[in-house]
């Protein structure tokens, strides 16, 4: 399965009440066989231009991963969605990934080498 990225904008009335319109995308990336990794809630924010008569809106941020014919079904439903102002998937870019990684690991062991370090000088004192 492969990494995505979604990003949806949620009509502005439904503020108070995310939960059922986010529980709605989740059940849509399960039935599609997909799993979702993490989520964020951006919050209300004003839009750089009018959206169906809206001038602000609820973003969230989802991170998937997804069989290869999801992304396709997913979108179908989501373009049809009253709740859903507009959306964007992507996929993940999995070199960005693998460098995120090493920077990670690296940052790790530099850490660990600082910590044995402080540990020897306080040693030696």
């Amino acid at each position: 399965m492969k990494q995505y990225e979604l990003t949806f904008l949620i009509h502005p009335d439904l503020e108070m009440n995310t939960e059922t319109v986010v529980s709605k995308v989740k059940d849509l990336i399960d039935t599609n066989g997909g799993k979702v990794t993490k989520e964020t809630n951006e919050g209300k924010k004003r839009l750089a231009y009018t959206i169906k008569g809206q001038d602000y809106a609820v973003y969230y941020y989802l991170e998937a991963e997804l069989p290869a014919e999801a992304p396709a079904k997913i979108s179908s439903v989501l373009n049809i969605t009253d709740e859903v102002l507009r959306y964007l998937l992507v996929a993940v870019d999995e070199r960005k990934l693998k460098a995120e990684a090493k920077r990670a690991e690296r940052r790790a062991a530099r850490a660990e080498e600082e910590q044995e370090a402080q540990e020897e000088k306080t040693e030696e004192e």
